[in-house]
């Protein structure tokens, strides 16, 4: 059976997967990023995660809750550990030197699972993507993978300078309401 699956397998699936594979893998390095590269992985993983959703489900108000819940709470959740020691902003060349991490690779590899795990499933049992139970479980999966991968990029966005700090009203040429001052902490 499981060769079935595979011959049956658009070819493109596998190039897919073998870019995925590559991209995880090469995360396990240690490097420097750019702002916006720490943002595009992230954002291209919600899209895949979004579209596994959508495919499967179409608009459901059941699978889009299930998916923007598990993602929110998972954010949530991720963002309260601390960044690695080793992360720093290098502010001269303006990039994030990062750990290596399998993380990503984990991360990748579970959500591009999944979709194909759905795929096969729903081509096998169609009815499947009319049970509320599948529904719910698979797209609080692909929340849960949305959540971690967005936390993981803001953690690291919030880590260079000036990052979430309020921009003072001096700074806007208005003076400042009497009593306004807010204390601000990092974490």
């Amino acid at each position: 059976m499981l060769l079935q699956i595979l011959m049956g397998t658009p070819k493109w699936v596998f190039g897919l997967f073998l870019a995925l594979l590559w991209l995880g893998v090469s995360q396990r390095l240690d490097r420097e990023v750019a702002p916006w590269r720490a943002a595009a992985m992230p954002a291209a993983m919600l899209g895949l995660s979004g579209w596994g959703v959508a495919s499967a489900f179409g608009a459901s108000l059941l699978g889009l809750s299930c998916w923007a819940a598990a993602g929110v709470l998972a954010f949530a959740l991720v963002m309260r550990r601390a960044l690695p020691a080793r992360v720093r902003y290098d502010a001269a060349s303006r990039r994030f030197v990062v750990p290596g991490s399998w993380v990503p690779l984990a991360l990748i590899m579970g959500i591009f699972f999944t979709k194909y795990a759905v795929g096969v499933s729903l081509a096998f049992h169609p009815e499947l993507a009319r049970q509320a139970a599948f529904a719910a479980a698979v797209c609080t999966l692909y929340g849960v993978f949305s959540g971690v991968f967005a936390a993981r990029a803001a953690r690291l966005l919030r880590a260079a300078p000036g990052a979430g700090q309020a921009r003072s009203p001096e700074a806007d040429g208005r003076p400042e309401p009497a009593g306004s001052r807010a204390t601000l902490s990092s974490s």
